[in-house]
């Protein structure tokens, strides 16, 4: 769907979906957009992620000091994963920890599940000024917690500059959020309700996005013996018994191959939602104005026109020679972090972040799938396992 005829505009969200992610990124357009992706392309490319590394690496290596202590048993990694993820996402972007984070994690999740029953009801205009349901007051209470919680990091920068103790706000994305908030030129200014909203957005994509990739991939080399063999043995040859680098982590080829194919078949996002501003044309449909389509990711990630007849199946050699050859340079066939100018801004940390946390686990266990776990994937917002997903891990060297 090309937006260049603004024809397919993205949707409204409901009254509580604003509450979650309303004023971040993903839902922002004009002026107001281009101002907050500058920022945030300042954040996340380049050097600052090298400057990112070092903390992934440590909350991998926290993550697996604790699975020492779980060795040949069964472990719930998504889950695992989920803590993992909140840990890297609150130190790179926010200078501080998981456990400072929690409370907005916690509230985070329960708003999450609020949207994703409400997604698809529809209000009735002006009906919400004289009675709000449940949902819709819960969603405020948690709003405002959210906002009292990010208020409070922001008094702390504060208190630091004003204090001596620091000389600027940061360099993090916290940190740059917060110069905009006190800049004095309006066209680069920010307000506190802009700079919460990107608070909760990075909060809550920098989580969710990764955890359900990484989750999705250990599944996948549980199951794929083949696959999770020439992985390690990669991960060995480039980087052998140590901590990855950038210069190595560019170089894994079938750790790529891997991701993407995992990416077609549970890509973190299902779909792109979209309102049709004035009457255009889809494909063969003509669609009228003001009606609400979802253009849903599994449908070009597995057409079997554009894949083969085995688009059901996990083949990573599809990816062999890149993307642009495994979709017979079709780019709308593959778009896990969105198309354009307004794809994921977080993408390439993501994908490097899953690279280090897949060639430190890589490095010491065999996974092998438990015979308890049950697929059965379900979209909540991202793509998750409904009952988890447990595996057994095997380690590699026995001290």
């Amino acid at each position: 769907m090309k937006n260049s005829e603004t024809i397919f505009q993205k949707r409204k969200l409901t009254d509580v979906g604003a509450k979650l992610l309303g004023n971040g990124l993903a839902f922002i357009e004009g002026e107001k957009w281009a101002k907050h992706r500058k920022l945030a392309n300042h954040a996340f490319h380049g050097e600052s992620l090298e400057n990112m590394t070092p903390a992934i690496i440590a909350s991998v290596e926290t993550m697996l000091e604790k699975w020492k202590g779980l060795e040949v048993k069964e472990i719930e990694v998504y889950n695992e994963f989920r803590f993992l993820t909140s840990e890297v996402i609150s130190r790179i972007a926010f200078g501080s920890n998981y456990l400072e984070g929690e409370k907005i994690f916690a509230m985070l999740n329960k708003l999450k599940i609020l949207v994703s029953q409400n997604i698809h009801k529809t209000a009735i205009p002006f009906i919400n000024k004289l009675w709000k349901p449940a949902d819709m007051l819960e969603s405020e209470k948690l709003e405002k917690g959210i906002q009292d919680c990010v208020m409070e990091m922001i008094k702390k920068r504060e208190d630091n500059v004003v204090s001596g103790e620091a000389d600027s706000f940061g360099t993090d994305f916290l940190g740059l959020l917060v110069n905009a908030y006190h800049d004095l030129d309006d066209k680069n200014r920010v307000s506190l309700e802009d700079l919460v909203g990107e608070c909760k957005t990075i909060y809550y994509a920098g989580r969710e996005n990764v955890n359900s990739l990484l989750a999705w991939i250990v599944l996948h080399l549980a199951i794929h013996g083949d696959w999770q063999e020439k992985a390690r043995r990669e991960v060995i040859d480039i980087f052998g018994n140590q901590n990855p680098h950038l210069e190595g982590i560019a170089k894994l080829k079938i750790m790529t191959m891997i991701i993407n194919e995992t990416l077609r078949l549970y890509g973190p996002s299902h779909g792109l939602p979209r309102t049709v501003a004035r009457e255009g044309q889809l494909g063969k449909f003509i669609l009228p104005a003001d009606i609400d389509i979802l253009s849903l990711n599994i449908g070009p990630h597995r057409d079997p026109h554009l894949w083969g007849d085995d688009v059901h199946l996990f083949k990573p050699e599809r990816f062999a020679e890149g993307i642009a050859k495994a979709t017979n340079y079709t780019a709308a066939a593959f778009f896990p972090f969105g198309l354009g100018p307004r794809s994921c801004v977080g993408m390439t940390l993501a994908t490097i972040e899953t690279k280090i946390a897949l060639s430190m686990i890589l490095q010491r266990y065999t996974i092998t799938i438990s015979p308890t776990y049950v697929h059965s994937p379900i979209a909540i917002i991202t793509i998750q396992p409904q009952h988890g997903i447990q595996i057994i891990l095997e380690p590699l060297h026995s001290c």
